[in-house]
This record gives C-alpha cells, sequence and structure tokens, in this order.
C-alpha cells in the first residue's frame, strides 16, 4: 500500500465530494491534539483561523485542518469540522467549554459547474465521519475535486488537478503531506525534470512547459488573483515546538517549489499547515525533518495529479495526466 499522511500516528483523513458538481473539502484530523504552524506563500490566500499559528501567539494546540473548495465560501465547511470535533468534547479548555481549534485554507473551482454550489458546514461534518487511518482516497476528491492545474495559457488549456499523499520515514520517524493542488503553474516530477500535467498546445493534444515558454517570451493570460492555490497539511509524529513546525511548513514549500512551475505566484494563494503529534516520543532534528517533508509534498503533488480524471463540462474538456501520458 502506498505511503500517506495517515502513517503519522494520530492523524486521520476524510473526504466529503459533492455529486453535484466537481467540489468538495478534506480534512486532517489530530483528535488527542497536534502543535501546529502554517505557512502562507502564495499572494492571494484564502485561510481561516492562521493568525493563531504564528509562534509568537499563545495557542499551540490543533485539533483538525480543513482543506476546501469553494473559494472563500469554502470556509464555512470549518463550522461543521468544529461542531463534530465539540460533540466529542475534543477541543482546547477554556473555562467551562472546550473550543476546537481547526485552521483551514480554500482553493477556487467555481468556475467548474454551479458557483452557488460550495462546501458548507454540512460538508465539513460529513468529511469528519469518513474520516479513518486508512490512506485517503486521492485524485478528484474532497478538496481535490474542482482543481485544475497549468491555467496560465488560459482555462482551456488547463488539465485536471486533484488531492494526493505521501509519507517519508526515517529511524522511526515519520513525516506525511497531504495536498490539493489547483496551481497556476504546471506539475513536473523533480526526478526527470519532466511536465506531468499543465497547461497544453494550441492544439490540446500535448504539454506546452509554462516556465520554459515563459523564459521564451510566450505571455501569460490575465489571471484573478486568488483563482489557483496549492494548499495542503504536512503532519509528523516527531515533538516539536511550535517555533520547529513554523519551520517545517516553510521547508515543506521547497518541495511545492520543485514539483510546480511556477510556483507562488501573485495568482496562488498557496498555504502549507504542519502538525507535529509527537507520537514517536522523539525528533530527528530539522535539517532531516524538513528534507522529508519537502519530499513528502512532491511526491504528494505528483500523485494529486496522476490520481486524477479528466472532466468534460459543456464545450470545456480538462484531460488528466493519464490521458496525455
Amino acid at each position: 500500500m502506498p505511503s500517506s499522511i495517515c502513517d503519522v500516528a494520530g492523524i486521520e483523513v476524510g473526504h466529503c465530494t459533492d455529486p453535484r458538481r466537481p467540489t468538495g473539502c478534506s480534512v486532517v484530523l489530530a483528535r488527542a491534539g497536534a502543535v501546529g504552524a502554517v505557512d502562507v506563500r502564495g499572494a492571494a490566500p484564502g485561510t481561516r483561523e492562521t493568525d493563531l499559528l504564528a509562534p509568537h501567539n499563545v495557542v499551540e494546540t490543533v485539533h483538525a485542518v480543513l482543506l476546501a473548495g469553494g473559494s472563500a465560501f469554502g470556509l464555512d465547511a470549518a463550522g461543521g469540522v468544529m461542531r463534530w470535533l465539540d460533540e466529542r468534547g475534543i477541543g482546547l479548555a477554556v473555562g467551562p467549554a472546550r473550543v476546537p481549534i481547526v485552521p483551514a485554507a480554500v482553493l477556487f473551482d467555481l468556475p467548474l459547474g454551479d458557483p452557488r454550489i460550495r462546501p458548507g458546514a454540512e460538508a465539513g461534518y460529513a468529511a469528519c465521519e469518513a474520516a479513518s487511518r486508512a490512506a485517503p482516497a486521492e485524485g478528484s476528491v474532497g478538496a481535490g475535486a474542482g482543481a485544475v492545474v497549468g491555467k496560465i495559457f488560459g482555462f482551456h488549456r488547463a488539465m485536471k488537478g486533484g488531492i494526493g499523499s505521501a509519507a517519508v520515514t526515517v529511524d522511526g520517524v515519520t513525516v506525511g503531506a497531504l495536498i490539493a493542488c489547483n496551481a497556476l503553474g504546471d506539475v513536473v516530477d523533480p526526478a526527470t525534470g519532466q511536465v506531468v500535467a499543465g497547461a497544453r498546445t494550441v492544439d490540446g493534444r500535448a504539454l506546452l512547459g509554462s516556465q520554459q515558454a515563459l523564459v521564451r517570451g510566450e505571455m501569460p493570460k490575465p489571471m484573478l488573483a486568488g483563482s489557483n492555490t496549492t494548499i495542503g497539511v504536512i503532519a509528523t509524529d516527531a515533538q516539536l515546538t511550535k517555533v520547529q513546525a513554523a519551520r517545517l511548513a516553510t521547508q515543506g514549500h521547497d518541495g511545492l517549489a520543485r514539483a510546480i512551475h511556477p510556483a507562488h505566484t501573485q495568482s496562488d494563494g498557496d498555504t502549507l499547515f504542519a502538525l507535529a503529534t509527537g507520537a514517536s516520543g522523539r525528533s530527528l532534528g530539522l535539517m532531516t525533518l524538513g528534507a522529508m517533508a519537502a519530499e513528502a509534498c512532491s511526491l504528494a503533488v505528483l500523485r494529486a495529479v496522476r490520481a486524477a480524471r479528466a472532466l468534460t463540462l459543456g464545450e470545456l474538456h480538462l484531460p488528466a495526466a493519464v490521458d496525455l501520458a
């Protein structure tokens, strides 16, 4: 069975995919709590509860992270995650109550189908109900249902994105990642340098190679800020402080930059959360953990597009990586 973020002790993943149009949400649960942090690199993020994750702020423990489609509307799904956790008495003790800490990030999938359909609280709750320790489904599901990659030269020349997961284990310590890839740029295999999915040639039959096309002087199409984004969660069973978890999130972005060309653009809201459950009872040091995080993120991006399936909506056809392989 392929490795996934669920190889990290204390982590569960669940998806909710809306059958009415390509959209959905995915939740990463840490029922016992995990030290949480975030690093936002894209210039157009859509996020919730990221300020409290700053290393200088007081809250350290996160109980779940939500990834959702639906643009800013999709942030409503976090309310359903909070309700699910609250019903089970999971949260930060605040006087007589417990408040679940649920940061979230969203991606823009509104052009696919009816934009009035987007994940809400009921979808977040359903994703929690579906959560398990089993390796999560990948491709066109959950937060990756409406993901599209390679839009830099026009939506009609793009391809289907998705959600993927991977993990790396060294000396009994695991770092895993769950990544929903809705990037403006192409997805590239770092091992070969070959484009796996992204912008296609004008006839739509082959991959263009966006990075090389830009360097040649081909002009990108105008793109709305925030209409692209790669979002994800890095999780580890290593023992980390909040400051160290923040560094892990930062180093995870190296993996995005290796696998997405170009990454972190003005039109992307690239955001990575980091969760440290501490379940292994030890740490390998941030040099090794950071390398593991970058590797897991790049592998998860590749798995996201390789597991995706083609989508046709009216005159729009978005092939998947498997179709152009």
